[in-house]
């Protein structure tokens, strides 16, 4: 979000250096110092604190629906002897650094699935403006807890020995998964709550009941799944989660299990823009949350708007 102050000619000199000044600016640099009588002559001078966490140019809705956003990505795998607390993956990256570091996300399959089922969220958030990790769990069995604890071993590894830790800030952290991942996912999140956002997707979990989730997330589930029927998981898990954490609940039009498997637009836009907002605190995204998503593709969507 961007906040300046801006100077114009005509105005009484005093009253703006004083203003300056409280801004902490020093008054030379308006490159006179008159006190007490009218100027024309200071010309016009902007002053603005953007937010230095903004990536990429202005969003548009086109340029969210994208399969790539801004930024080329590169890709470096993972293997599972170099991994520890995980199986292994593959990260994707913003190859340019010239605006700075990147929030991290680390996204978990589901029970029997590996990191082959979701992989198509990995370049296509990188290309956004962040840096992605999506896993192989240790065992395609694990549970949910497991999973959690998975995904926050994977941002560990990226922040502290990848061979990208330098392009990361470490305090702009973010997990996401798929099924038993999405139930990881709230795990993750319960545990760490510095985590900047969880995106649960189609999760499952015999755990109903987040009260003390503290993060911001966003919980997407599908309206014809038979696996974790959004009616006993993706529902109760959003009810669940205090409204002061930022929560959102999308539901996608008569969508099974298996939609996070293949790309889906509505999906990958939603989940850049909450990124966006809560990793980046990029209120430029507000816009495509709140007030809340009208779009045929979701069949219901419940949320926190306004965001504080």
């Amino acid at each position: 979000m961007r906040r300046g102050v801006r100077i114009l000619t005509g105005l009484t000199i005093a009253p703006v250096i004083g203003a300056v000044v409280a801004a902490g600016i020093p008054a030379t640099a308006l490159g006179a110092v008159v006190t007490g009588t009218p100027t024309t002559a200071i010309g016009a001078v902007e002053l603005s604190a953007e937010n230095p966490y903004e990536r990429g140019p202005d969003p548009t809705e086109s340029s969210i629906e994208a399969s790539r956003g801004p930024f080329s990505v590169s890709q470096t795998t993972v293997s599972r002897l170099s991994a520890t607390g995980f199986g292994g993956g593959t990260i994707y990256y913003p190859t340019s650094t010239s605006e700075g570091t990147f929030g991290a996300l680390a996204i978990s399959p589901g029970f029997t699935a590996t990191q082959s089922s979701i992989s198509w969220m990995g370049p296509r958030l990188a290309s956004q403006g962040f840096v992605v990790i999506t896993i192989d769990t240790l065992s395609t069995l694990d549970q949910p807890d497991s999973r959690g604890d998975q995904l926050r071993a994977a941002l560990t590894y990226l922040t502290q020995r990848s061979t990208v830790r330098t392009r990361i800030d470490a305090s702009r952290l973010a997990v996401a998964g798929h099924s038993m991942g999405g139930g990881g996912s709230l795990e993750a999140a319960a545990d760490q709550p510095t985590l900047q956002a969880a995106i649960p997707i189609a999760a499952w979990n015999t755990q109903k009941t987040w009260s003390t989730l503290r993060v911001p997330t966003f919980v997407i589930g599908g309206e014809s799944d038979s696996v974790a029927p959004v009616a006993s998981h993706s529902i109760p898990f959003y009810t669940s989660i205090p409204a002061s954490a930022e929560k959102a609940y999308m539901e996608l039009d008569n969508a099974s299990h298996f939609f996070p498997q293949t790309p889906n637009t509505t999906m990958a836009k939603y989940m850049i823009s909450w990124l966006k907002r809560f990793v980046d605190n990029d209120t430029r995204y507000e816009q495509f949350l709140c007030p809340a998503p009208n779009d045929r593709e979701i069949s219901d969507y419940r949320d926190t708007c306004p965001h504080s």
